[in-house]
Formats: structure tokens, sequence, C-alpha cells
């Protein structure tokens, strides 16, 4: 990719990012909580997610109107099962995944988001890791906030963690520019279907697999 190509995709991801920002900031909350819910029922049915034992979450930020999850956090800790949510210790540096066995432990630090508490242990063994997004495509690529923080986190957790973007499907997209920083991940799981992007995979429900 030459510099023009890459400013061009940069610019597209811009203007992607402020239309899609737009979108669901558009949609009553009424409509996506409904969303969130069936959402929360699907990724709970996923078999990767009732083996995993350990798994990697996200606090929504509710001023953004993410997918909201926290009905099913609450499931997964009782069913016995670690959640170890994000924490920004450096802006800039990866994410640090932080064991929190009590949701009422995490704590907001003004970035919109509850995170675990500074001295809560962190781990890079995870079976599974949730990551939030703006939009995500057909070949895995997502589209965050643009500060890069699971672009840089994902490599450090896979292997063995498999990371699965949640979506409402409104924000699902064909394809979205991507530059060789980005990464993508195995999963996409909206409210209406799953799409699995790992190689030799076949399970997909509602669009068709295309190329990696």
């Amino acid at each position: 990719m030459d510099d023009t190509e890459r400013w061009m995709r940069e610019r597209a991801k811009v203007q992607i990012r402020k239309r899609a920002r737009a979108v669901r900031g558009a949609m009553a909350t009424s409509a996506l909580s409904e969303r969130s819910v069936r959402l929360a029922e699907r990724l709970g049915g996923l078999p990767e997610v009732a083996r995993a034992e350990r798994l990697g979450v996200f606090w929504p930020i509710e001023r953004q109107k993410e997918v909201d999850l926290r009905a099913l956090y609450a499931t997964l800790v009782a069913s016995g099962k670690r959640l170890a949510f994000p924490r920004i210790d450096e802006p800039g540096a990866p994410l640090a995944f932080a064991w929190v066995p009590d949701l009422t432990a995490l704590e907001e630090r003004g970035r919109g988001f509850a995170e675990p508490p500074a001295d809560a242990s962190t781990t890079l063994d995870l079976d599974v890791v949730l990551v939030p997004a703006l939009a995500a495509d057909a070949r895995g690529h997502r589209l965050g906030y643009g500060a890069g923080y699971y672009d840089r986190t994902l490599p450090l957790l896979r292997p063995p963690a498999l990371a699965v973007t949640v979506v409402y499907d409104f924000q699902l997209a064909p394809e979205l520019p991507d530059l060789e920083t980005d990464v993508a991940v195995d999963l996409v799981v909206t409210e209406e279907r799953t799409l699995d992007l790992r190689p030799g995979a076949s399970r997909i429900d509602g669009m068709p697999n295309r190329p990696r």
C-alpha cells in the first residue's frame, strides 16, 4: 500500500466513523436496549462462549450507545466463568485486561466506561475476548474510535483467545477500508446473525462469506 492509498483509506475511515456515530446516536435508546438483549442471547448461545472459562469483556460507553451486555456478564459470572475487563494504564499502549470477580469493583475514571481497579491482576490468558465497534464488515475488520487500542491488544491475546466483535446489525458493512495495522477478528455477532471468519469456517447466518 503506497502513501496515497493509505491517506485515502484513512480519510475514508474518518468519514465512515463520523457517519456510524451519527447513525447509532440517532437510534432510540429503548430500541438499542432491545437489540442488546437479543444480541446477548445470541452471544450466550455460542458454543465458543459456553466452553470458555476466561472471557475478556467490555463495559459499554453509554453516551456512545454501545452494545450493552451487562446482563450477560452477570449470567456468565453466576455460571462460574471468570471475566476480565480492559483498563487503560498508559495512553497509546495496549489495553490491560484485569480480572474482576465482582462487577461492583469496576470504576469510572472519566473515560465514559468502567475499568478494573488499578491493583486488579492482569492476564493475557483468555479463551474469548469481546470487542466493541462502530462498524464491522464481512471480512472481520472493525471500525473503532480511532485510538487503535484493540489493534494493539489483540495480537497479544491471540492465540489462544477467540476475538469476537459485537455490533448491532445495522452496523454491518460489506467492506470497510483497512490499514496494515488493523487486526481482523474471528467472529462478528449481531442480534440477527453470526459471521464466522476463521479460515475454513462454514458457519454463517444471513450473509455470504467473503475472502479475507
